[in-house]
């Protein structure tokens, strides 16, 4: 089975912005676009296994650990507090995080710094974007050494923690999705390839690294989650105050599925599914969840098109076969997350092979998943390199997504920088809110400009920015208006040519 790694669509793949020789990294560590996907091909051999958590490590632990140091001890003034965490972030910053290309300073991963100057103590927290960080462990290692290192240094503390499981941009979903970090969508396009296999031994593949995790079979016609996972709880339990559904869990994963629901397999026309559907997914009790794992049902019908517009997905997973007639519906449904802003190339640049192995089929029969039942196996290892890959490329893309358009409230500027693109650029408020194109400004059957020029204020300034979806940002004006400005459309406005004066902040 091979797996291919790309942005948000459902061939796990991931673009890069660089290139290899540019990035100077495997290419697999690339900096990739804002959506991802990853490939799955089923062939009778696999290729050697990606080393990317080693060649990770390697990078890592390359960098010399060279404290600032300030004086001899002996017989030295005691160093003040503002010159000790000084200090301490100055070593610290030696460390880079091999994703972002940032020090873990800048990528605000340092906490709770506390300083005892007279005792020679430090603690502090590293809070990483995920808990399933593959190398979690040589980013505390190395904390311990540089903060050590420092002369007046005699005792470290280094406590390692996550970021709270949150979307980007929460406020915007059903409440049953607002403690969802990462969603990532399983797909094949073709019935019988493996795709479930690969949904539920990822998912579990995550949940051994530390994440907190959740499966959700959307395959309503024939759901296959309860013939691969075996929960003590068998019938999914609603909450009568709330009216929410609690999911059952297997091996610490949460799992809802209409198999679940005591109806077995469904008979009944598409408008009722993608009802179903959506009730299953965003009424259910998720809790915190680092990553949610879905199983798409084959096609690209309206159940995949109602949760694409539903679901803000992180990355995607496309399993596929060799033969062509698995590939041909393989690039029907790229072409389909293409047009919804899910993926925007269809481009592989990496490659993950499963081998077809007896054991990773009865395994789905067993009720037990082959990561669990073989751990140290060769299906396990190749699970391994996917799950790491998942990680890297959701926790860039959240980085990516996040900063891709802010206001400078300095020279009264919005920045933009698209995640697909190394092009940075500026662009006038008023400008940006004159090109609103919702029915609120142009009219939606005549095509004729409803918001005039001098309706907008020159000096007009944005409330607030924030992400929506992979494809847009919401951006709110001190009329209430709140305007969906798609990044493909502010590419094509008119930019800032001058670079306005920086404002002196008001003390």
């Amino acid at each position: 089975m091979q797996l291919l790694h790309v942005p948000s669509s459902f061939c796990l793949s991931f673009q890069n912005v660089k290139t290899h020789e540019e990035a100077g990294l495997p290419s697999y560590e690339k900096p990739l676009q804002l959506s991802s996907t990853i490939c799955c091909s089923l062939q009778q051999q696999r290729p050697e296994r990606s080393k990317w958590a080693s060649r990770r490590g390697s990078a890592l632990s390359s960098f010399t650990a060279k404290a600032a140091s300030l004086e001899d001890v002996a017989g030295a003034p005691a160093i003040s507090k503002g010159a000790a965490e000084s200090d301490v972030l100055k070593a610290l910053s030696q460390i880079i995080d091999p994703d972002f290309g940032t020090d873990i300073v800048s990528c605000g991963f340092v906490k709770d710094l506390d300083i005892n100057e007279a005792l020679g103590e430090v603690s502090f927290r590293l809070e990483l974007t995920t808990p399933a960080c593959p190398i979690k462990d040589m980013f505390e290692q190395k904390a311990n050494e540089v903060v050590n290192l420092l002369p007046w240094v005699k005792n470290v503390s280094v406590t390692m923690s996550a970021q709270p499981a949150r979307p980007i941009y929460a406020e915007q979903l059903p409440a049953g999705l607002q403690t969802i970090s990462n969603i990532i969508a399983v797909s094949s396009c073709k019935g019988g390839v493996g795709k479930s296999t690969v949904a539920v031994n990822l998912a579990y593949t995550l949940a051994g690294m530390g994440a907190r995790v959740g499966i959700f079979d959307a395959d309503v016609y024939g759901p296959s989650l309860p013939t691969m996972v075996s929960p003590e709880n068998r019938i999914l339990v609603m909450n009568p105050e709330k009216k929410t559904i609690i999911p059952t869990e297997y091996l610490g994963v949460k799992l809802v599925s209409f198999g679940f629901a005591g109806q077995g397999r469904a008979i009944m026309r598409g408008p009722m599914v993608s009802g179903v559907i959506n009730q299953l997914l965003t009424t259910t009790e998720w809790g915190e969840l680092d990553y949610l794992v879905v199983d798409m049902p084959p096609g690209t019908g309206d159940i995949q098109l109602t949760l694409c517009q539903v679901v803000p997905l992180t990355a995607a997973v496309i399993v596929t076969t060799p033969q062509k007639l698995a590939f041909i519906d393989v690039a029907k449904g790229v072409r389909m997350f293409s047009k919804l802003k899910v993926v925007e190339q269809f481009g592989i640049p990496n490659l993950f092979d499963l081998p077809i192995r007896p054991t990773l089929s009865a395994s789905g029969d067993s009720g037990t998943p082959e990561v669990v039942a073989d751990p140290l196996g060769e299906v396990s290892k190749t699970f391994q390199d996917i799950g790491i890959c998942v990680v890297q490329q959701c926790a860039k893309i959240r980085q990516q997504v996040s900063t891709a358009v802010t206001y400078d409230k300095s020279i009264k500027a919005i920045r933009v920088k698209v995640p697909d693109s190394d092009e940075a650029f500026l662009l006038h408020p008023a400008t940006v809110r004159r090109n609103d194109r919702s029915a609120q400004s142009v009219d939606e059957w005549t095509g004729e400009q409803k918001l005039q020029f001098a309706d907008v204020p020159e000096d007009i300034e944005p409330e607030e920015i924030r992400p929506m979806g992979n494809y847009a940002v919401s951006i709110t004006w001190p009329d209430g208006f709140s305007q969906i400005a798609p990044y493909d459309q502010l590419q094509t406005i008119e930019r800032l040519v001058d670079v306005p004066q920086r404002v002196p902040s008001q003390v």
